[in-house]
């Protein structure tokens, strides 16, 4: 698990920002996805979203992590 993020005083998870980027990165795909037709393809439109967003969220965390040192 990634650590903490201090914010103001507060802690926050350090995937909060990690799934704030996620929903950035998901409305523009899903915008660009919608208007060349990519969900016609899909027989469950919704499921499809889902699944984006899940890729999207693992790929940053993933991202995020360091290179070398202890996990």
């Amino acid at each position: 698990m990634l650590r903490e993020i201090a914010f103001g005083g507060a802690l926050m998870p350090s995937t909060l920002p990690c799934a704030l980027l996620s929903v950035v990165l998901f409305v523009a795909f899903d915008r660009i996805a919608s208007a060349i037709g990519f969900y016609k393809l899909f027989w469950h439109a919704p499921l499809a979203r889902v699944a984006l967003f899940t890729c999207l969220f693992v790929g940053v965390v993933l991202l995020s992590r360091p290179i070398g040192g202890s996990p």
